[in-house]
Protein backbone atom coordinates (compact mmCIF):
# COMPACT_ATOMS: atom_id res chain seq x y z
CA UNK A 1 0.00 0.00 0.00
CA UNK A 2 2.62 2.79 0.80
CA UNK A 3 4.16 2.31 -3.04
CA UNK A 4 1.04 3.01 -4.38
CA UNK A 5 0.16 5.82 -2.10
CA UNK A 6 3.87 7.37 -2.73
CA UNK A 7 2.41 6.90 -6.58
CA UNK A 8 -0.51 8.52 -6.25
CA UNK A 9 0.81 11.59 -4.16
CA UNK A 10 3.82 12.08 -7.30
CA UNK A 11 0.84 12.10 -9.54
CA UNK A 12 -1.08 14.48 -8.04
CA UNK A 13 1.91 16.85 -7.43
CA UNK A 14 2.95 16.52 -11.08
CA UNK A 15 -0.66 17.11 -12.07
CA UNK A 16 -0.93 19.95 -9.87
CA UNK A 17 2.26 21.70 -11.75
CA UNK A 18 0.27 20.95 -14.67
CA UNK A 19 -2.07 22.75 -13.69
CA UNK A 20 0.03 26.10 -12.49
CA UNK A 21 1.56 25.85 -15.75
CA UNK A 22 -1.30 25.72 -17.89
CA UNK A 23 -2.91 28.69 -15.62
CA UNK A 24 0.11 31.05 -16.11
CA UNK A 25 -0.13 29.85 -19.99
CA UNK A 26 -3.54 31.02 -20.56
CA UNK A 27 -2.98 34.21 -18.09
CA UNK A 28 0.31 35.23 -20.03
CA UNK A 29 -1.67 34.68 -23.60
CA UNK A 30 -4.77 36.91 -22.67
CA UNK A 31 -2.36 39.53 -21.13
CA UNK A 32 -1.02 39.12 -24.98
CA UNK A 33 -4.31 39.21 -26.57
CA UNK A 34 -5.42 42.49 -24.54
CA UNK A 35 -2.24 44.08 -25.49
CA UNK A 36 -2.90 43.49 -28.93
CA UNK A 37 -7.06 44.70 -29.08
CA UNK A 38 -5.14 48.02 -27.87
CA UNK A 39 -2.69 48.27 -30.65
CA UNK A 40 -5.31 47.18 -33.16
CA UNK A 41 -7.91 49.88 -31.27
CA UNK A 42 -4.84 52.58 -31.83
CA UNK A 43 -4.52 51.54 -35.55
CA UNK A 44 -8.17 52.04 -36.38
CA UNK A 45 -8.11 55.81 -34.57
CA UNK A 46 -4.83 56.41 -36.49
CA UNK A 47 -6.45 54.68 -39.81
CA UNK A 48 -9.59 56.99 -39.35
CA UNK A 49 -7.16 60.23 -38.84
CA UNK A 50 -5.90 59.55 -42.25
CA UNK A 51 -9.08 58.91 -44.06
CA UNK A 52 -9.77 62.56 -42.82
CA UNK A 53 -6.47 63.77 -44.00
CA UNK A 54 -6.60 61.99 -47.20
CA UNK A 55 -9.95 63.80 -47.55
CA UNK A 56 -8.95 66.85 -46.86
CA UNK A 57 -5.66 66.85 -48.97
CA UNK A 58 -7.74 65.91 -52.03
CA UNK A 59 -11.05 68.11 -51.46
CA UNK A 60 -12.05 69.87 -54.92
CA UNK A 61 -11.57 73.24 -53.76
CA UNK A 62 -8.02 72.42 -52.51
CA UNK A 63 -6.78 70.96 -55.92
CA UNK A 64 -8.51 73.61 -58.19
CA UNK A 65 -7.07 75.90 -55.88
CA UNK A 66 -3.68 74.46 -56.35
CA UNK A 67 -4.23 73.68 -59.95
CA UNK A 68 -4.92 77.75 -60.57
CA UNK A 69 -2.07 79.15 -58.24
CA UNK A 70 1.16 76.99 -58.78
CA UNK A 71 0.14 75.27 -61.99
CA UNK A 72 -1.52 78.28 -63.65
CA UNK A 73 -4.24 76.10 -65.03
CA UNK A 74 -8.13 77.71 -66.05
CA UNK A 75 -10.78 76.20 -66.99
CA UNK A 76 -11.63 75.96 -70.91
CA UNK A 77 -13.08 79.00 -72.31
CA UNK A 78 -16.71 78.93 -74.13
CA UNK A 79 -16.73 77.28 -76.88
CA UNK A 80 -13.18 74.86 -76.49
CA UNK A 81 -14.85 72.15 -74.76
CA UNK A 82 -15.81 69.30 -77.29
CA UNK A 83 -17.93 66.76 -75.49
CA UNK A 84 -17.15 63.62 -76.86
CA UNK A 85 -19.75 60.70 -76.60
CA UNK A 86 -18.93 56.82 -76.98
CA UNK A 87 -21.66 54.34 -78.11
CA UNK A 88 -21.55 51.13 -76.63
Amino acid sequence: MGRTNVMMVVLVVLSALGLVAAQHQARKLYSEYEREQTGMHELDVEWGQLQLEQSTWASHARVEKIARERLGMRPPADGTLVVVEVSK
